[in-house]
């Protein structure tokens, strides 16, 4: 079974494209807060996230082949190394992200301030989807689908996404460098060539230290899985056929 994992501010809908594409039986995990409620009492920080991602996995009958993007790929990344006898296989995006020299982008610090992030989220979620959907237009994904994107950020997604990036100080690669190394599950790091949150020294050489492959998608940028559907699907079932 393969299990795919969105990102930032995404919902699972982010793979039906690639997964209308891929040769084997898939599920699409929704984060929770992301497109469906934030549980009461859940405080949204990665090691949260990291739990609720491990108790999905157990409930398959077999060790997955997992499947992430954005911040789904940062918790792809932890499961690999903390938690790999559930992984079959795994692939990623953003490896860069775990690099330890790596320094979070501009939206990132905004979201980490208090006050900031909550004033940025107020002014993004007044303004139309129309508007806001401007933003994922620049950087390669149709209209269609990033005004899907920007219609689906509410209040609970907003507050998911402050408290995430605030468990997530200075980098992730501090936070979770205990359990950093050599996956036991094969993995595949995937950097697209266009992507403005990316580092393709770095996410080389996060593979490297992984274990896993690395394959650049090439003419492509951050939202892969929505741009190039069929490039993002030829890169996947080429691995997964690798990995038998």
């Amino acid at each position: 079974m393969i299990v795919f994992l969105h990102g930032v501010p995404e919902t699972a809908s982010l793979w039906d494209k690639v997964r209308a594409r891929i040769d084997s039986d898939s599920v699409a995990l929704s984060l929770p807060g992301f497109g469906c409620p934030r549980p009461e009492g859940f405080g949204a920080t990665k090691d949260e996230y990291v739990a609720w991602l491990v108790d999905q996995l157990d409930r398959f009958d077999q060790p997955v082949d997992l499947i992430g993007h954005d911040w789904g790929a940062g918790l792809t990344y932890r499961v690999a190394t903390a938690h790999g006898d559930h992984l079959h296989s795994w692939a990623a995006d953003v490896g860069n992200i775990m690099h330890p020299d790596y320094v979070w982008h501009d939206f990132a610090r905004i979201w980490q301030t208090p006050g900031e992030g909550e004033a940025f989220f107020r002014d993004q979620n007044a303004r139309p989807a129309e508007e806001r959907a401007q933003v994922f237009e620049m950087l390669g994904v149709g209209h269609e689908d990033a005004v899907a994107m920007a219609s689906a950020s509410d209040d609970d997604m907003a507050s998911c996404i402050l408290d995430l990036y605030r468990s997530a100080t200075p980098n992730a690669y501090e936070r979770w460098k205990d359990s950093w190394g050599p996956t036991p599950a094969p993995g595949l790091v995937l950097f697209p060539s266009d992507d403005p949150f990316g580092d393709e020294d770095k996410s080389r050489q996060v593979a490297a230290v992984l274990g896993a492959d690395h394959q650049t998608l090439e003419g492509v940028g951050h939202w892969w899985p929505l741009q190039a559907p069929d490039v993002a699907a030829q890169a996947l079932n080429t691995f997964l056929a690798s990995v038998g």
